[in-house]
């Protein structure tokens, strides 16, 4: 792609005039939230260092420290070059900070965020000056259930499913000089029957500007081929407009070129922003014509019947923990599930580094994207939550490989949803929502079980035996979908006033067979002593739900072992437990 920069972190909106600003920085524990009323964004009492974006739990950030910090402490000296300020403004981007942060630049308050997965930026332009500068953080993160979490511990131990902490700076932190009149956003939404691309286009412009016209200069391009290049004029910040994409090539019309796992065509875009006829703005992008789509049983992708081989991906690292080592290894996971053939990944209550979309988009991985969960159901909860949703679903729009959303799981945050009016109309209303933002995109409200609203009717199945799992889809599948059977998890797949309408199914979660070499750790069901064992209970479970009526895909537990759990399919280090040849022949048979 012709929009790649290597460890770029928003690689669908790249500008050439960027700073990373991860490595060392000073850092300090606050146990006694004492740093801002000693003003410590003025005189830092330095006590350790940190490589950010690693946080203080993990090795990787020098530190290692699994115990509970309710309030930590960043600071380091960047450079701005005023020659560059011309015109421009300096945004400050944070990748993923947890939970709540506060910026101070040069001892002055820049702003703050809350949330722990979406990006979040500073104007910071009025606060540098030429030359050195500094820039100090306190990130708040308390053992709260009413925070989005996701697979995060409340507890100062471990514990089930749930691991250590992640505190604070957890994914890239970075800057950029921006023009005044810029191209803020775009939504690009692929219409494949139409042959044609919506864009809509958002500038950042004074009204003076406006009033004469802001030209914006669009180059599609697919490898050598100029699909579409156009000038618009925008007297307003906000248009719409359908471009047509089909390509005529030496007379012969071969029209667009789709995306899918097996051919993952992208097309580069380039905008351009001219004010007054001078370019104050370029943007590199990409995109890509793939339309997925629910027609009754079935999940279609560009029209023609998709089956989902899925795995859970919660990606842990063994010393970085939530935050990917590199690039590169977030590129060697995809190629190994890849290998094993799996077609997609579920990111299990993570908001993934954006580099991996890219990854998936670049290398044809299917993706359901899942928020992280809280675990108590307040109105702070429920506010805080939506906020953070709606940025995410915003953030990641324009990424191709995003196939499914998925905002809840196994009713965590929403623990009564199966009879409490109000946390049904919760998870409806983020059903609503998420559709309103994107209406091309399944929609799964709560994965797993008492759904209220669903695009795609998603199961968790970890009966060991795939007999049993054969009977109760085969036998009994009409009783399984009225809820008058519970499946192995005695809860019922609908909440009470919901019921099947003929959606989809995928057995969304299945397997999590665990097998390691010490006594320690668990997983689903009697833990396996052999790779022997444990092929035959995958080929065994994996075959079953394939023959499941109506069932056009599963996910399989998990990708890697991590912390306590040792039910991957890979250990932590992304060593194979198992014969990825053995395990892709059982994912690509008919069942």
């Amino acid at each position: 792609m012709k929009c790649y920069v290597k460890d770029y972190p928003r690689p669908q909106f790249v500008r050439s005039n960027w700073e990373n600003l991860n490595g060392c920085w000073k850092f300090s524990f606050d146990d006694e939230k004492k740093g801002e009323k000693e003003k410590w964004f003025l005189e830092f009492p330095k006590e350790m260092s940190i490589q950010v974006p690693f946080s203080y739990e993990t090795k990787a950030s020098g530190i290692g420290l699994e115990g509970p910090h309710p309030v930590v402490w960043y600071q380091r000296t960047f450079e701005v070059d005023k020659e560059k300020l011309e015109n421009h403004k300096y945004v400050l981007h944070f990748e993923g900070s947890d939970y709540l942060t506060k910026v101070w630049i040069n001892g002055q308050y820049a702003g703050m965020h809350k949330g722990g997965y979406n990006r979040f930026s500073f104007d910071i332009t009025l606060l540098v000056s030429n030359g050195s500068n500094k820039i100090t953080v306190e990130v708040e993160d308390y053992l709260d259930m009413q925070q989005t979490r996701g697979k995060q511990r409340w507890s100062h131990e471990s514990f089930h499913c749930w691991y250590v902490q992640t505190t604070g700076i957890w994914k890239s932190v970075w800057a950029e000089y921006v023009p005044g009149v810029c191209l803020d956003k775009v939504k690009m939404t692929p219409y494949v029957q139409k042959e044609a691309l919506e864009i809509t286009y958002e500038l950042c412009a004074p009204e003076e500007k406006l009033k004469d016209g802001v030209d914006i200069e669009t180059s599609i391009t697919y490898g050598d081929n100029v699909i579409s290049k156009f000038v618009l004029s925008m007297t307003e910040r906000t248009k719409t407009i359908m471009i047509d994409i089909r390509h005529i090539a030496k007379g012969m019309e071969w029209g667009i070129k789709t995306w899918s796992p097996a051919a993952p065509n992208l097309y580069d875009i380039q905008f351009e922003v001219c004010c007054d006829g001078v370019k104050v703005d370029e943007v590199k992008s990409y995109f890509a014509m793939r339309e997925i789509t629910v027609d009754g049983t079935q999940i279609l992708l560009n029209g023609e019947p998709l089956y989902q081989r899925l795995v859970l991906d919660q990606g842990y690292w063994r010393d970085s923990h939530l935050t990917p080592p590199s690039e590169d290894a977030l590129i060697e996971d995809i190629d190994k599930l890849q290998q094993m053939g799996f077609n997609g990944v579920r990111k299990h209550q993570k908001l993934e580094d954006e580099r991996f979309l890219y990854w998936c988009d670049v290398k044809g991985m299917l993706l359901w994207s899942e928020m992280g969960a809280a675990y108590q159901y307040t109105d702070e909860a429920l506010a805080e939550f939506v906020m953070e949703w709606v940025e995410i679903v915003r953030q990641n729009y324009n990424h191709p490989c995003i196939i499914t959303w998925t905002p809840m799981n196994e009713s965590w945050g929403i623990p009564q949803i199966r009879t409490n009016k109000s946390q049904q109309q919760f998870a409806e209303a983020v059903y609503h929502i998420t559709k309103a933002l994107d209406p091309m995109r399944p929609v799964v409200t709560n994965d797993g079980w008492e759904h209220v609203c669903t695009d795609i009717l998603t199961i968790h199945e970890y009966d060991p035996c795939g007999e049993d799992i054969r009977r109760r889809y085969s036998d009994c599948l009409e009783e399984v979908l009225s809820n008058k059977m519970f499946p192995t998890t005695k809860k019922p797949l609908f909440s009470e006033g919901y019921s099947y309408a003929g959606q989809p199914i995928i057995i969304s979660e299945y397997g999590g067979i665990a097998f390691d070499k010490g006594e320690s750790g668990w997983g689903y069901g009697d833990k396996v002593a052999t790779e022997e064992e444990f092929l035959e209970r995958f080929q065994n479970v994996t075959s079953a739900i394939k023959s499941i009526k109506g069932c056009c895909g599963y996910c399989y537990t998990q990708v890697t072992d991590i912390q306590q759990e040792v039910n991957g399919l890979m250990d932590i280090d992304r060593n194979f437990k198992v014969n990825p040849e053995r395990i892709r022949e059982i994912n690509l048979s008919k069942g």
